[in-house]
């Protein structure tokens, strides 16, 4: 049986609301050359069951204790037969039925990454979709300059990840750190804006301030000069606040953005800041970095082949993909 040319990897955490809307939207993609992998970090709350629902390839399970987006990413792409690995966060779903072919069209022979259009949904918050338009903007970039990419909507040639491993050290960033590594290498990274997902953020201030600080502590590792200091911090929340709300009234949405617009952009950059005056990872701060909502890691037998809880779904109330634009 030949190789398919693309193989999309799941990374899943107790996605249980999210995955099954992946999923859905992937196998109604209009290119059918690919396999499905789903590397699951010990679910508990019935992720798999509903995985399993759908003609996946493979789970592949990689211990709570040993978790790390990057190394999360290597089991995935080791798993992988096809030409390009393509990653899809849990939480994120496609826009489009030609959102895979879209995004894989851009390989030319020099390009080793491209990476797709992300947006909010309703839960998202302001200052987040914001964010989202800054960093995926509504034009392609053909070799951007930067090394900036994002791997919740992306795919890699595997003959270069064989080549170039993802970091499995980092807190996050590994995408970042990847790209780096291999544009000094000398190949090009692109961006598809017409391959967009969804991705949902419905995160506590708590949790924004824990993903900005781990991705702060990352990026001190992989760009060592760079400082992120008080004035910076204050500089950036006040910039920011008030760059939103003259957005927000301008486009109608201020009222329902007062509270949460301050509150998002002190996570994001107090977050950063103690990231970058960090030096170590300590046990616990790992575990409230990748298991928030737990007080330890998962027990081994709840993890066990993602067998914690039988469920059966009916997909009858999933919405209907009729609203993609293709």
């Amino acid at each position: 049986m030949s190789s398919p040319r693309a193989s999309i990897i799941v990374r899943s955490y107790n996605e249980r609301e999210h995955i099954g809307r992946l999923l859905h939207g992937i196998f109604e993609q209009r290119m059918d050359d690919f396999e499905v992998i789903v590397v699951d970090s010990g679910s508990t709350d019935g992720t798999l069951e509903i995985a399993r629902q759908f003609p996946i390839t493979d789970v592949v399970y990689i211990a709570p204790e040993r978790f790390s987006f990057g190394r999360a990413l290597n089991y995935g792409c080791d798993a992988a037969s096809g030409r390009f690995c393509v990653f899809a966060s849990a939480h994120v779903y496609p826009m489009r039925r030609d959102w895979l072919e879209t995004l894989l069209m851009k390989f030319d022979d020099d390009v080793a990454l491209v990476y797709g259009k992300q947006r909010g949904n309703d839960e998202t918050k302001f200052p987040e979709k914001r964010v989202f338009e800054r960093w995926f903007p509504d034009r392609d970039r053909d070799r951007q300059t930067s090394p900036f990419c994002n791997n919740a909507n992306a795919a890699i040639r595997r003959s270069v990840w064989a080549e170039y491993p993802y970091d499995e050290e980092l807190t996050g960033l590994e995408d970042l750190d990847w790209a780096k590594r291999v544009k000094n290498a000398g190949w090009e990274i692109s961006y598809a804006s017409d391959a967009a997902v969804i991705h949902v953020h419905n995160e506590s201030p708590r949790q924004v301030f824990n993903r900005y600080r781990r991705e702060a502590i990352a990026l001190k590792t992989i760009m060592g000069e760079r400082e992120f200091t008080g004035w910076d911090f204050l500089r950036l929340f006040i910039a920011n606040t008030l760059s939103d709300y003259r957005t927000a009234r301008r486009r109608g949405e201020l009222r329902g953005s007062v509270v949460e617009i301050p509150r998002f952009r002190l996570m994001q950059f107090w977050g950063t800041h103690k990231g970058f005056g960090r030096t170590a990872l300590t046990d616990s701060l790992y575990r409230r970095f990748y298991y928030p909502d737990t007080e330890g890691y998962p027990r081994a037998e709840e993890c066990e082949k993602g067998k914690s809880n039988e469920l059966q779904v009916d997909y009858s109330s999933v919405p209907k993909w009729g609203s993609f634009d293709n």
